[in-house]
């Protein structure tokens, strides 16, 4: 049949009844002109619609107005019904559109809120509504659990390793994999006739994914070269980007959910990236802003005066590096800006005083704070900026804005600083001559009237930075490696250790010391603290709400340290365990000379310290230290 002369074909559903298989009334079917019911060679009666029945069990094609219907695999029908035979036969499809869309036919398939013949990882969720999908799709991976939390094999360029799910928040969403399969409404026959299986919804945190790759991949791939400026001197360098190519953390979480149930190891793309600045805009920042920036000085005024900015200066503190997508966006670091201008500063500037208090007739008194005023660098780092491209007008502004300090009179009034509540002394020989004493001494100064606020942590390292030879200190005996060698700032740890002591009885919280590798008979055991810039260091918490006031005060021959606040505990005791481990020195040679400190040697041991909390009459508190001691050698010089 000539494919423009199809025949017409009109057919009416009809309702199922309960418990039948669905019939189909065809009511006319209109041949084309010259095909009609015998048209053609065979002849036969033209223009006469047929009538057709279908059933679930085969095709009934009466005539209409003749007897009984011929069987439906009749093979003498004239050639023409054989035609309309096969024609029906292979519409098929369409009729059961047909009886599908019919009312009944669509209230079965659509019962529930999931079509029918829908199901997923091979649960059937088809005829549930939404809660109840999810409590069966749930229920089967709970009872599936090893399944769905086995490591996933992973291939990052030519490495292998294994992905955990649970490190990763890789999991089925059962809401959102319910809410896909009920949203979706599929055609008529595969509701009746079909089935669907959905693929589930599958979550995963890219971010902690990405962090479990780069562990796998190692050096696969290669990294980007990041665009940058850099100054030798005053002589601009640009560095030109080269892209990467690498993992990218939303195309390994969407490779990971695709292929994680497959069954198969997960081959995660390794995607190209190219930095955001190209190698042009690098040669034009040089051009535009780089070299003309350190062509000359920047003046810099206020009302206190003026401040020149020197090209050394300018290439020090303007930064033109790229963020991690390759972007360069020029700026001055305004630390490195006042940290360059600092002998200028100065100058201009007046520094504000912390309120403090003085111990006087054996009671705090208070010492008022004042304000200061200093150059607002960050403003100064912006509009310094802005001038730097030019190769004249190289001026700017600078404003001097107040600076509060940062313990107030108000503030110090009201910490209930106002007694005495520990103090402890050690002693040392030599008088106040001998450089150990000096380094003591120098220390004490630097600590004294220190005020620590309720909830801060002090640091003796990050209150007093290093202790060189700029600050004052001196050469004395410090142990390295063993032994007793001439060190700058030796002494320091005597300073350091009542210190400790004091701040122990007071009941501060102890943050972090460190007892000497060797016992000292001037120092307690256990609870003394050794220091050394910049890894060792002493730090304790005011865990209390009061303020604390440290006051330092010395002799020729020994070191007090006093903490003032209000008293939180009656006392605070120590007890000690018997010592135990006992070993004895041995004796080592050392070549004579400036460096060699002789030692008759001290025994080593371990030992427990007990600091009780009393309050009340009773121990409302205990600590326990332990420290175990080397022992000293003795050191013989030659």
């Amino acid at each position: 049949m000539p494919a423009d002369e199809q025949p017409t074909v009109q057919m009416a559903a009809v309702t199922v009844p309960a418990g039948e298989r669905p019939t189909i009334q065809i009511t006319a079917v209109t041949l084309p002109a010259g095909q009609q019911n015998g048209g053609g060679p065979a002849g036969g009666v033209g223009g006469t619609p047929e009538t057709v029945t279908a059933t679930s069990a085969g095709w009934e094609t009466p005539i209409a107005g003749s007897g009984p219907a011929a069987p439906a695999d009749a093979l003498d029908q004239p050639a023409p019904r054989r035609r309309l035979r096969r024609l029906l036969l292979a519409g098929g499809a369409a009729v059961a559109v047909l009886v599908a869309s019919g009312g009944a036919t669509a209230g079965y398939a659509y019962a529930g809120e999931v079509p029918r013949g829908t199901s997923v990882l091979g649960v059937d969720l088809g005829g549930k509504n939404r809660a109840e999908a999810a409590q069966a799709l749930r229920a089967d991976l709970d009872s599936r659990a090893s399944t769905f939390t086995t490591p996933v094999p992973v291939r990052v360029g030519d490495q292998t390793g294994e992905v955990s799910p649970a490190a990763v928040g890789l999991a089925v969403d059962v809401e959102a994999t319910v809410a896909a399969a009920a949203e979706h409404r599929p055609g008529p026959l595969s509701l009746l006739f079909g089935s669907r299986e959905t693929e589930p919804v599958v979550s995963v945190d890219a971010e902690k994914l990405d962090a479990e790759l780069r562990k796998i991949a190692g050096r696969t791939g290669h990294q980007m070269t990041l665009p940058a400026i850099t100054f030798s001197g005053t002589t601009p360098r640009p560095v030109y980007p080269k892209p990467s190519k690498g993992l990218r953390a939303d195309e390994s979480a969407k490779a990971l959910r695709e292929g994680w149930l497959r069954g198969q190891p997960v081959q995660m793309p390794l995607v190209e990236t190219h930095p955001a600045t190209t190698t042009e805009e690098v040669d034009k920042l040089v051009t535009e802003l780089a070299k003309p920036a350190v062509a000359g000085p920047v003046t810099v005024t206020t009302d206190r005066g003026n401040l020149t900015i020197a090209p050394a200066v300018i290439a020090k503190s303007l930064v033109l590096t790229a963020d991690k997508t390759g972007k360069i966006a020029p700026r001055v670091d305004e630390k490195k800006l006042r940290a360059a201008l600092s002998s200028q500063l100065g100058k201009v500037e007046v520094k504000a005083k912390d309120a403090t208090m003085s111990i006087q007739g054996n009671k705090p008194k208070l010492v008022a704070g004042a304000g200061g005023s200093q150059v607002d660098t960050a403003a100064l780092a912006r509009d310094l900026l802005a001038v730097l491209p030019k190769t004249d007008g190289r001026t700017v502004q600078a404003q001097l804005k107040p600076v509060e300090p940062k313990v107030s009179t108000e503030d110090l009034s009201k910490m209930g600083i106002k007694e005495r509540v520990s103090t402890f002394t050690t002693n040392f020989t030599g008088g106040l001559g001998s450089p150990r004493s000096q380094n003591i001494v120098t220390i004490a100064r630097d600590v004294d009237g220190t005020v620590v606020k309720p909830g801060e942590t002090f640091s003796l390292n990050g209150h007093t930075g290093e202790r060189g030879y700029a600050q004052g200190y001196r050469d004395a005996p410090v142990i390295l490696d063993g032994k007793l060698v001439p060190g700058v700032g030796g002494g320091t740890s005597q300073f350091t250790t009542t210190l400790f002591n004091a701040t122990y009885y007071a009941g501060l919280e102890d943050v972090e010391h460190k007892p000497h590798s060797y016992w000292f008979s001037r120092y307690p055991p256990v609870i003394e603290s050794t220091i050394f810039w910049p890894d060792l260091d002493f730090k304790f918490k005011n865990d209390t709400p009061h303020g604390v006031l440290i006051d330092t005060s010395h002799t020729s021959s020994s070191i007090t340290v006093s903490i003032w606040s209000t008293k939180v505990y009656d006392r605070v005791t120590t007890e000690w365990s018997a010592r135990r481990n006992i070993t004895k020195p041995k004796v080592i040679k050392l070549q004579p000379g400036p460096s060699c400190i002789p030692t008759n040697g001290i025994d080593g041991f371990t030992q427990d310290a007990f600091r009780l909390f009393h309050k009340g009459g009773k121990v409302v508190k205990r600590e326990k230290f332990t420290w175990k001691y080397l022992a000293e050698p003795r050191y013989s010089c030659g």
